[in-house]
């Protein structure tokens, strides 16, 4: 997951394919281009970082059908869509569909060369947000069945005291826990443990998981 990123260039015109990827070596992007849809997905690893430009129309397999297949499996590498036949309707299924921008291939290079380090930047976000979430349920794995109970209800804005009366247990038996589940998850207080908990989607057990 270290990989340098890279300016993945999806597109069926030789032309296009050569001078996108010259831009893009003269500021120093690593570069890969594929003549075809199936040619990405033959030979595309998905552990790889960058972003994608992707023409809409071409044979033997559309951009935008890429771009469903993409986001089906949960891939969200930034795509800028490129096009000589773009329309309203393409360009809002394509946004739709995760895209980071609409170009026509008739822009200008500083401003693609802007668009590919906007989508490089919203990658490197995504990283360091994937791995965040990573090392949240690393730790969340280490807490014990009742640390979980205890931390379920903690975010939810239960003090100590009425924790423990809905345990039937002690204060200093809750706090103890409280304590544990703060160094556990890495929390430097219940509020800190609580953005831990938003940022990366916990809400807490499900009651059928209660």
């Amino acid at each position: 997951m270290g990989q340098t990123p890279t300016v993945f260039v999806v597109d069926d015109d030789a032309g296009i394919r050569t001078s996108l990827r010259l831009l893009c070596e003269t500021v120093g992007l690593p570069v890969r281009a594929y003549a075809s849809v199936q040619q990405f997905l033959d030979e595309h690893d998905e552990e790889k970082r960058g972003c994608i430009i992707l023409d809409l129309r071409m044979p033997g397999g559309s951009g935008l059908g890429l771009l469903e297949r993409l986001r089906e499996h949960g891939h969200h590498m930034p795509v800028i869509v490129l096009t000589a036949h773009g329309d309203i309707s393409q360009a809002v299924r394509a946004m739709k569909l995760g895209a980071v921008d609409f170009l026509e291939k008739t822009v200008g290079d500083q401003e693609l060369l802007d668009q590919i380090q906007a989508a490089l930047d919203q990658d490197a976000e995504n990283y360091e947000a994937q791995a965040r979430k990573r090392e949240f349920l690393k730790r969340l794995e280490t807490l014990t069945d009742r640390e979980r109970e205890v931390m379920d209800i903690v975010i939810d804005g239960l003090s100590s005291k009425d924790i423990a009366a809905e345990f039937g247990i002690s204060f200093k038996t809750i706090e103890a826990h409280r304590a544990r589940i703060l160094k556990k998850m890495g929390a430097r207080s219940v509020t800190h443990l609580i953005r831990l908990c938003l940022e990366n989607g916990y809400v807490g057990r499900q009651p059928s998981e209660v």
